[in-house]
């Protein structure tokens, strides 16, 4: 038996094996009807995806065959990904000097006959093979062949797409560890300003109850101005904090409650405004919801319609339906709609799109973005559906 010599890029072509996360991985059907596609074009009791490690190799796929792997000092693909090229043929592994004495030949699991494709990466660099077995002296006529290495592409594509999906999950868990620090440090800052803030607030307010007679009206301009945006920078603090205390706390506690109870809570919160009429249309006559969140979710949505409405009488309609998978709620309101050119904007944190509201208060651009965070928590999406001069559909979907 000769035993087959490391490739001439060894180290780099470990690299990237390791690259594609794929070893030891658990079995996966993708590759099984491959690796069974292949014994049958080939006519073969065996058929396997060998990829070869450092001192052994793993089988990815493996069909007629029970061994997970095989020392590599034995193995035939060890000698294939040596030659990427070109397909390795033994059509008699008894007559051949480099196996003739293999324990793979003489024993379990008797390979005679061999035929395998390297595997090539993208930066081509042999990382195994597609390969099929008989325990018989055998061969591969120029079809059976020509589907082989189609099949091997076959196989480098799903360890391609493979390893592309486990890089695309790395950044999109990256990401959303940064944003939790950001939204943590958000917290944190808005938490440690506050206190200054409100300290302005309170020394302008002591300082105009005392010396308010002996200043002119500039002076009690500025002193007015203080305080009035410090009360401002306050609340605004507030509300960044409740964003970030907000999604922290979105569980997945869920209850059962009927529509008509739901609904009744909501209607609670605006029972005293003369100028609202509130509507809430649906067949479900129960829902299982995180009853405290989608209110709140709720309450932000038919709150803003409102607050930025422009007629007499405020008119909201919520309705719900549901689909195997989701709730589905829908805040229609009758208010002064939003330009086609902001929506895609207005769930990002500190876009405004009013200076003030109807009662004349400043947002603080962050309520969207909360409810954004919340209905994405849950498991749903939301978007718009808007016209200047018709009103507005927030819709958003809700995971069961």
């Amino acid at each position: 038996m000769i035993a087959p010599n490391n490739h001439i890029n060894e180290a780099e072509r470990l690299r990237e094996l390791e690259s594609y996360n794929i070893l030891d991985s658990l079995p996966e059907s993708d590759y099984d009807d491959l690796t069974k596609l292949a014994a049958e074009i080939c006519g073969t009791p065996i058929a396997l995806i060998s990829l070869v490690d450092k001192d052994r190799q793993w089988f990815k796929s493996r069909y007629g065959l029970d061994a997970p792997e095989t020392p590599r000092e034995l193995a035939f693909c060890a000698h294939a990904i040596n030659d990427a090229e070109n397909t390795l043929l033994v059509n008699d592994a008894r007559k051949d000097e480099r196996f003739y004495d293999n324990p793979l030949v003489t024993g379990d699991p008797n390979v005679i006959f061999y035929a395998g494709v390297p595997l090539k990466s993208e930066a081509g660099l042999p990382l195994g093979t597609l390969c099929v077995i008989d325990n018989k002296p055998n061969g591969l006529n120029k079809g059976q062949k020509e589907s082989l290495r189609i099949l091997s592409k076959q196989v480098m594509n799903l360890l391609v797409l493979r390893k592309k999906n486990y890089e695309l999950n790395k950044v999109v868990d990256e990401l959303e560890n940064k944003n939790q620090d950001l939204e943590q440090f958000a917290h944190v800052a808005a938490h440690d300003i506050k206190s200054p803030i409100s300290n302005i607030s309170n020394l302008a307010g002591m300082f105009l109850a005392s010396y308010k007679s002996q200043l002119n009206d500039d002076g009690l301009g500025l002193i007015e101005l203080i305080i009035k945006s410090s009360d401002q920078l306050y609340k605004f603090l507030e509300r960044l904090m409740d964003y970030s205390a907000n999604i922290d706390t979105v569980g997945e506690e869920k209850n059962y409650i009927s529509l008509k109870n739901f609904s009744e809570k909501i209607s609670n919160f605006y029972s005293s405004d003369q100028n609202l009429e509130l509507n809430f249309n649906s067949e479900i006559k129960n829902l299982n919801i995180n009853v405290i969140v989608v209110g709140q979710i709720l309450t932000n949505l038919i709150g803003n319609a409102i607050k930025y409405n422009d007629k007499p009488k405020a008119k909201v309609d919520v309705n719900i339906d549901e689909n195997e998978e989701y709730y589905i709620f829908s805040v229609q309101d009758n208010g002064p709609g939003i330009e086609k050119q902001y929506q895609d904007k207005i769930f990002d944190v500190f876009v405004k799109l009013s200076k003030t509201d109807r009662f004349g208060k400043e947002g603080t651009g962050l309520g969207l973005a909360i409810v954004s965070k919340m209905v994405a928590k849950l498991g749903g999406s939301i978007s718009i559906e808007s016209e200047l001069g018709n009103g507005s559909i927030f819709s958003f979907t809700i995971l069961k």
